[in-house]
C-alpha cells in the first residue's frame, strides 16, 4: 500500500487515487484481493482460539510441569514404568483438558459471529451490508447514528456529524467531524476530517474513504502495546485466589510429607515421586477448564432460548444480580409508539403543529427513535411530505439540550428561514418568548406558561408521552447553532401513546420471586414514567429527576437510589451514576438497554444487557445481548445463570472438601502407616478418573431452590464447607487405614489396592451426595454425569483384578472379604455425609456485613 502516513492532510481527490479506489468503491474481486494482501480487520492483539493455542494452554499449567519434572526424575532413576505411567497421565489428562476447552471455545465462537459487526459499504457501485472485519483500505462506508466506527478514514461527506470518542482521545463531549482536510501536524484529536476505530456516531450521517484497518488504526497501534485480556470478574478473581490460597496450603503439607518420608528412613525417590504426585492429585487443577466448560455449556443453553453472551463471565454475573435497571420503551411497554395527536397550546387537533413535526422528522438526519417513526408514518398515513432541497441547516438533538431543530427555506422570501424545534417540553419551553393562539402570538408570560405546563402534566398522568413544538422566522444564513434557539414561539404539542405488554405485571412479579428488585431509568417525563410504574405494580410514591439528582451527592445518593424504584427525565451520564451508586451500595446490578444513551451505563453495571436490533454502540457495550426485547427471555437467562452459577459452585465447594481432606488424611498416613499408603502413580491415576465425572458437572440438574435467589461469590461459607467435609472424608480414610492394618493386615500392595478402590469411590460417592442440598435419592443428577460416575466406579472395582493393566500400577486382586468391607467403609461414608449435610444446611450461614461482592 501507498504511504499515507499523514493522510488527513490528503484531499479526498488525491486519496482516491493513491488507494486506487473512488466514489463507486471498490471492485468485489480488487476487495478479495485487499483482504488477502492486509489481512482481516481485527486487532493484532486479538486472541485466536485455535486449537494450536489451546492444546499449548494445556502445557503451560505449572501442575503438568511438575508432572513432566516426575518423569524426568523417573528417566533419570530408570524407573521406567514410573514414567511411562505419568506421561500417559499427562497425556491423557492434557487431551482431556484441551477436547473440552477446544469444543467450549468453538461454541463461543459460533455465538460471537451471530453478534459480528455490520456496515455498509459501497462495492463496485452497489450499496452492500458486510461484516465490519473483511473492511479494507479504500473502501467507501455510509455511517449513521449509533454505529461503531470499523476503522481509520477520512470524511467524504457528512451531515451534522458527531462523533464520541472519548476512548481514543479522552474527550467528554462528542465531536463534530467535517469533511475539510486537517493540517499536516494537527494532532489526532484536531484532525476534524478522521474517524477511528473503536469510536462511535452521536449523531447525523456520512460517508468515509477507509484508509487503515486493523493493527494498522491508531487503537490497533495501542493495543499492541496493551493486553487485550478483559478484565477479570469478582468471580473469576475470588476463585483464583481461593485456588492459589488452597495450592500453598497444599504445598506446606506436601512438604511436610516429604520430610517425614525421609526422617522415616524411606526411598528418597519413591518419597519425592510420592510427594509431587500428592501436590498434584490434591490440587484442583481442572478449576480453570471446568469454570471455562461450565460456563459454554450455560452458553450454549441461553443461546438456545434467545440470551446471546458475548464474555462468558458475564453469565455468573447475571445469576448474581439483585436490581435490574430498564428504560420503559420496549421492555415494559410494546415500544410500537403511536403518534395521537398534535394539538395547539388549548389541546385541540392541530393540522398546523402536524405540518410542523413531520417536516422536522422527515428532513433530520439524527438518531432514529420511535417517535420520529411514527410521526413518519403518520405523515405516509396523511400523505404529507417534503422536498429535501428545502433543508437548510440541522442543529442535531444531543442528550443536554433535548431537542432537534431543522431550519427550511421560506418559499416566500429568500431573505427568511424557518426554523422548527422539537423536543422534551421544558427544553422547548426555555427558548421560548411567545405562544401561537387563536388570538394571534402571544408573549409568554407566567400565566400562560402555568396553563401550558398542567396540559402536559395532565396528559403525562394519563400515560401520554409529551413533546413540545416551536418555530421562528429567521434572517437567511448558511448555518445555524444552539445559540439561535432563543426568541422562539410555541406551536402545540405531539401526544404519544405506547401500550403495556401483556403480561408484564405477572413478568416483573416473577423477578421479585428471583430476588431482583426492577428499576425504571427514564429520559421521559415523570407523569408518564409514574403512569407506567403504577400500571405494572412498581411503587411510584417517589420519583427521583434528573434535576434532584444532579443536587445530591456521596451517601446521600446511595440512601436514595436505593430506596427510589422511578428515575425519569435522566440523561445518560445520570444513568451511569444511579448504577455506580447502587454497585457502591453493594448490589449485583443488570443494566439493560440499546440506545447510544445507555453505553455509559451499559459499561458501568456489572452485567450490561441489550438486544440485537440495537444500535452498534448499545450492543458492543454490552456483556449479553436478546435477541428478543422482552424481559420474560431476560428472566430465563437469569435462571440459566443461576444454573451455571450453582454448576461452577458445585465444583469448586466438592473439589476443594474432597482435596483438604485427603490432605490431611496423606500427613497422618505418612507418619503411622509403614509404607507409602498409595504409590506416585496409584495417586495421579486416581486424580485423572476421578477427574472425568468432574467435567460432567457443567451439564448437571440443579435443583429448583438454587435459581431463587440471586448468588454470589462467598469463601467464607466454601472454607467452611471444606472443612467440615474434608474432615468427614479424613474420619473414614483413617477408618480405613485402621481395617486394612489392624483387622486384616494387608500387606502393602493389598493395602494400597483397597484404599485406591475406597478413595476414588468415596470422591465419586461424594460428587453425588453433595451436588444437592436435598437428599441425594430425592434429585436426580444430568446423565452425563451419572454414567460417567457409573463407568469410573466400575474401573475402580476392575483395575485390581486386569491383569497386566494392574501390575502395570502395582495393584493385587482383592479377596471377597476386604471387596466387601470397601464397600462397607463407602457406604458408611455416603450415610455419614448425607446426615452431615442435612445438619450442615440446616446450620445458619455467616453473611457479611456489608452486601459488597
Amino acid at each position: 500500500m501507498p504511504d499515507l502516513s499523514k493522510y488527513w492532510s490528503i484531499e479526498s481527490a488525491n486519496l482516491y487515487s493513491e488507494l486506487k479506489s473512488g466514489p463507486s468503491g471498490l471492485a468485489p474481486e480488487e476487495a478479495a484481493r485487499r483482504l488477502q494482501q492486509v489481512g482481516q480487520n481485527i486487532l493484532a492483539t486479538t486472541k485466536s482460539s485455535g486449537a494450536a493455542r489451546l492444546l499449548w494452554r494445556q502445557f503451560e499449567s505449572p501442575l503438568v510441569l511438575i508432572l513432566v519434572f516426575a518423569a524426568l526424575v523417573s528417566l533419570v532413576v530408570k524407573e521406567w514404568t514410573e514414567a511411562i505411567v505419568i506421561l500417559m497421565i499427562v497425556f491423557g489428562s492434557t487431551m482431556l483438558g484441551f477436547y473440552q476447552e477446544y469444543r467450549a471455545s468453538e461454541a463461543v465462537k459460533r455465538l460471537r459471529e451471530q453478534l459480528a459487526l455490520k456496515v455498509d459499504v459501497i462495492r463496485g457501485g452497489k450499496k452492500i451490508t458486510i461484516d465490519a472485519r473483511d473492511v479494507v483500505p479504500g473502501d467507501v462506508i455510509f455511517l449513521a447514528a449509533g454505529d461503531m466506527i470499523p476503522a481509520d478514514g477520512i470524511i467524504l461527506e457528512a451531515r451534522d456529524f458527531l462523533v464520541t470518542q472519548a476512548a481514543l482521545t479522552g474527550e467528554s463531549f462528542p465531536v463534530e467531524k467535517t469533511a475539510n482536510p486537517s493540517t499536516t501536524n494537527a494532532t489526532l484529536a484536531e484532525r476534524k476530517n478522521t474517524v477511528y476505530l473503536g469510536t462511535s456516531v452521536r449523531s447525523g450521517s456520512s460517508s468515509v474513504l477507509i484508509v487503515k484497518t486493523g493493527k494498522a488504526t491508531e487503537f490497533g497501534r495501542i493495543a499492541e502495546h496493551l493486553d487485550e485480556n478483559e478484565p477479570e470478574t469478582d468471580f473469576a478473581q475470588g476463585l483464583r485466589k481461593f485456588g492459589y490460597l488452597l495450592t500453598r496450603v497444599m504445598m506446606v503439607i506436601v512438604v511436610f510429607v516429604f520430610t517425614a518420608n525421609l526422617l522415616l528412613d524411606r526411598p528418597v525417590v519413591d518419597s519425592l515421586l510420592f510427594s509431587v504426585a500428592l501436590a498434584v492429585g490434591l490440587t484442583p487443577e481442572l478449576l480453570p477448564a471446568i469454570v471455562s466448560v461450565t460456563l459454554s455449556a450455560g452458553a450454549r443453553r441461553m443461546a438456545a432460548e434467545g440470551v446471546l453472551v458475548r464474555r462468558l463471565e458475564a453469565i455468573e454475573n447475571l445469576g448474581s444480580a439483585n436490581i435490574l435497571c430498564t428504560d420503559k420503551t420496549g421492555t415494559l411497554t410494546r415500544g410500537l409508539v403511536e403518534l395521537k395527536e398534535a394539538v395547539d397550546w388549548e389541546g385541540k387537533p392541530s393540522d398546523v403543529a402536524f405540518q410542523y413535526a413531520a417536516a422536522n422528522s422527515l428532513l433530520e438526519t439524527g438518531i432514529e427513535n420511535p417517535l420520529d417513526v411514527a410521526i413518519v408514518t403518520e405523515a405516509k398515513r396523511r400523505g404529507v411530505g417534503f422536498d429535501k432541497s428545502l433543508k437548510i441547516d440541522e442543529i442535531p438533538y444531543d442528550f443536554v439540550r433535548k431537542r432537534l431543530t431543522i431550519v427550511i427555506a421560506d418559499t416566500i422570501s429568500r431573505d427568511q428561514h424557518l426554523m422548527i424545534s422539537k423536543g422534551a417540553f421544558d427544553p422547548i419551553i426555555d427558548c421560548c418568548a411567545f405562544v401561537r393562539t387563536a388570538a394571534g402570538v402571544l408573549q409568554l408570560d407566567e400565566k400562560l406558561e402555568t396553563k401550558l405546563r398542567d396540559f402536559y402534566s395532565q396528559q403525562g398522568q394519563q400515560g401520554f408521552r409529551v413533546l413540545g413544538l416551536a418555530t421562528r422566522q429567521v434572517a437567511a444564513k448558511p448555518h445555524f447553532d444552539r445559540s439561535d434557539e432563543t426568541g422562539m414561539t410555541f406551536e402545540g404539542f405531539l401526544l404519544f401513546f405506547d401500550p403495556l405488554k401483556d403480561g408484564i405485571e405477572n413478568t416483573l412479579k416473577e423477578f421479585s420471586k428471583l430476588g431482583i428488585a426492577v428499576k425504571i431509568i427514564s429520559g421521559d417525563n415523570r407523569f408518564v414514567a409514574g403512569h407506567v410504574a403504577e400500571a405494572v405494580g412498581l411503587d411510584a410514591t417517589h420519583i427521583l429527576t434528573g434535576k434532584q439528582l444532579d443536587e445530591t451527592r456521596g451517601d446521600a445518593l446511595r440512601l436514595l437510589v436505593e430506596k427510589t424504584d422511578i428515575f425519569a427525565e435522566i440523561d445518560p451520564q445520570q444513568k451511569e451514576r444511579i448504577v455506580l451508586a447502587l454497585k457502591k451500595d453493594g448490589h449485583s446490578v443488570a443494566y439493560i438497554g440499546d440506545g447510544i444513551n445507555d453505553a455509559p451505563a451499559l459499561q458501568a453495571a456489572d452485567v450490561g444487557i441489550s438486544v440485537d436490533q440495537a444500535v452498534d454502540v448499545a450492543r458492543e457495550s454490552a456483556d449479553i445481548v436478546l435477541l428478543k426485547q422482552d424481559l420474560n427471555v431476560l428472566l430465563n437467562g437469569i435462571i440459566n445463570g443461576r444454573r451455571t452459577f450453582t454448576n461452577t459452585l458445585k465444583y469448586v465447594s466438592i473439589t476443594t472438601s474432597a482435596n483438604f481432606g485427603n490432605m490431611i488424611s496423606m500427613a497422618i498416613a505418612t507418619l503411622f502407616v509403614p509404607f507409602l499408603p498409595m504409590l506416585a502413580k496409584q495417586i495421579l491415576l486416581n486424580n485423572f478418573l476421578s477427574d472425568i465425572p468432574s467435567i460432567a458437572l457443567s451439564t448437571d440438574n440443579v435443583d429448583p431452590q438454587a435459581t431463587d435467589a440471586p448468588q454470589r461469590w462467598d469463601i467464607y461459607n466454601i472454607r467452611r464447607f471444606m472443612i467440615v467435609f474434608g474432615l468427614i472424608s479424613t474420619v473414614f480414610d483413617l477408618c480405613t487405614f485402621i481395617v486394612l492394618l489392624e483387622f486384616f493386615n494387608a500387606d502393602e500392595a493389598a493395602f494400597q489396592s483397597t484404599w485406591f478402590m475406597v478413595s476414588l469411590l468415596t470422591e465419586l460417592a461424594v460428587v453425588l451426595v453433595l451436588r444437592t442440598h436435598r437428599p441425594c435419592w430425592k434429585s436426580r443428577p444430568g446423565k452425563l454425569l451419572l454414567v460417567s460416575t457409573a463407568v469410573v466406579a466400575m474401573a475402580a472395582f476392575t483395575l485390581p483384578f486386569m491383569g497386566p493393566v494392574a501390575g502395570l500400577f502395582g495393584f493385587v486382586a482383592l479377596p471377597l472379604n476386604l471387596l466387601l468391607a470397601g464397600i462397607a467403609i463407602v457406604a458408611a461414608y455416603i450415610i455419614a455425609t448425607e446426615a452431615a449435610k442435612r445438619k450442615f444446611y440446616m446450620m445458619p450461614k455467616k453473611r457479611n456485613v456489608s452486601k459488597k461482592r
